[in-house]
């Protein structure tokens, strides 16, 4: 039952993640400074379904905006997704990090886990 559950929630906000499209990330030169943010390890997927910032001191002001930008649009997605799903937006949030983003980190990029320990995947 967990399982279904998990899949229902993360099939629910992929779709509206999909459909939102700019929602994960607001503008194309956000997404493409998060992008070189990741493979440089300053910034990191959450299990909480969020970016988060790794590494503060190599975090320009520009980069702090656009993960708040990317993060803001993530929860707008969560909740139509949990809405629908009949769960939370933590629930659904923490169920895409599951199901979506964590099999997409690259081998060699960050995240933080569970337990709230940067971990290098």
């Amino acid at each position: 039952m967990q399982f279904r559950k998990t899949f229902v929630v993360a099939a629910a906000v992929a779709a509206l993640g999909v459909a939102a499209g700019a929602a994960f990330a607001q503008t194309a030169q956000q997404k493409s400074m998060i992008d070189a943010a990741k493979a440089q390890g300053v910034v990191g997927e959450q299990a909480d379904g969020y970016l988060g910032v790794r590494t503060p001191s190599a975090a320009s002001a520009d980069l702090r905006a656009a993960v708040t930008a990317t993060n803001d649009g993530r929860r707008r997605v969560y909740a139509q997704g949990a809405a629908e799903a009949g769960t939370t937006t933590e629930v659904a949030a923490a169920r895409m990090f599951e199901a979506n983003l964590f099999p997409r980190i690259a081998t060699g990029q960050w995240y933080l886990n569970a337990q709230g320990q940067w971990v290098q995947k």
